[in-house]
């Protein structure tokens, strides 16, 4: 069964940078499309980022766009958002999720798409 941890969360200042990643274990990463997903205390989900089985298309939310990278690593399982810039409203509880897609080059930030979620890792950006 495939199971998702993320890692990486933690306190930063304004302006700062964190990387969190998302190991796959229970099967290969490889023919899995991959979303971060965020989620502010009263808020919905909302997408943050995808990238495709090819890791040829990548998508991002307006609000990251250009602070944030997602980028993968088959070999060893993983995924990672770099986040550079952040703002205090980028705090949050980060989720990452898969799903399979038949066509390599498609990824979606819709919630409703995936049925493989990790737990969470907290971000909170503050002075």
């Amino acid at each position: 069964q495939l199971q998702l941890v993320e890692s990486g969360g933690g306190l930063v200042q304004p302006g700062g940078s964190l990387r969190l990643s998302c190991a796959v274990s229970g099967a290969t990463l490889d023919p899995y499309t991959i979303a971060w997903f965020r989620q502010a205390p009263g808020k919905e989900r909302e997408g943050v980022s995808c990238i495709s089985r090819s890791g040829d298309t990548r998508h991002y939310a307006d609000s990251v766009k250009g602070r944030f990278t997602v980028s993968r690593d088959n070999a060893k399982n993983t995924v990672y958002l770099q986040m550079n810039g952040l703002k205090s409203e980028d705090t949050a509880v980060y989720y990452c999720a898969a799903t399979r897609f038949s066509l390599s080059f498609v990824c979606t930030q819709e919630v409703a798409s995936f049925d493989n979620w990790g737990q969470g890792t907290q971000v909170t950006v503050s002075s």
